[in-house]
């Protein structure tokens, strides 16, 4: 049985992910803090709705996606129910294995995750860490759990606030890029949907160009850089705006806001 404890956004497209990928209703409980919210989970997905620290009962792996700051207290309800022979795999951004481990009352393996939005379209990037006390067993089930919705990377713990600003948020740095892009195409007379078209369709191929060619970005982009031409014209706009620069700087912020977050 699997629980998944805090089904907001992130929460309901894991739940989602885990029916797509073969569970049964019957196999994943889910819990939710409004009335109206358990009622419509149920309804849309056949899953039970319970109470955290039922789930926390039942469950033999125990998925913790509620927000940072409300992690504290969820782990102080129920930590007198999770066993020692439980898995733990807490996905909220900034927080660590050991802030988990701390407050609960046995030795409980920990695997901290952090995923992302596609994995409604079974893309996901999920990057995986053991706490003290999870082992080879644990990180493998964590796995077997992730993979069906995207790929899954093992990364040390202290890499994770970087993964959290680099793949977590990774989705809406394309997205504020895609409006960007099709505001320019208004802005050159385009219709919005075609503008959209174009650029989404570019964006996925480039995308899938850069995963299956096994070349580097540049080379890539070298590619379509032809000497006098458009790319480049408007490649030195972009570095005349400072764009790169601003990236770097963007990706540090949203590294940083993680660390904060897992300080409360």
């Amino acid at each position: 049985m699997i629980a998944i404890l805090g089904t907001g956004k992130m929460g309901e497209a894991l739940l989602s992910g885990l029916l797509r990928a073969g569970f049964e209703p019957d196999e994943v409980l889910a819990t939710a803090r409004r009335p109206e919210r358990a009622a419509d989970l149920g309804k849309r997905y056949g899953v039970r709705v319970v109470t955290n620290a039922e789930a926390a009962r039942s469950a033999g792996t125990i998925i913790l996606a509620v927000k940072p700051q409300d992690m504290g207290s969820l782990l102080t309800e129920i930590a007198p129910h999770v066993a020692a022979d439980r898995l733990v795999i807490s996905a909220a951004a900034g927080i660590t294995t050991s802030f988990v481990e701390s407050r609960l009352e046995a030795d409980v393996p920990v695997v901290r995750v952090m995923s992302n939005t596609p994995v409604l379209v079974d893309e996901a990037m999920s990057v995986i860490s053991a706490g003290a006390h999870a082992g080879e067993e644990h990180l493998r089930l964590a796995e077997d759990l992730l993979r069906p919705v995207g790929k899954v990377l093992r990364i040390p713990e202290s890499q994770q606030d970087a993964a959290t600003a680099l793949s977590g948020s990774g989705p809406a740095y394309f997205f504020y890029l895609v409006e960007a892009m099709v505001d320019a195409g208004i802005l050159l007379g385009m219709p919005r949907a075609a503008a959209l078209d174009m650029v989404t369709q570019s964006i996925v191929g480039a995308a899938i160009m850069l995963r299956d060619s096994g070349e580097h970005p540049v080379i890539l982009r070298e590619a379509v850089t032809s000497p006098g031409g458009t790319t480049i014209a408007a490649i030195a706009e972009l570095e005349r705006h400072s764009v790169r620069a601003a990236f770097l700087a963007a990706i540090e912020a949203a590294r940083d806001r993680s660390r904060q977050l897992a300080g409360g």
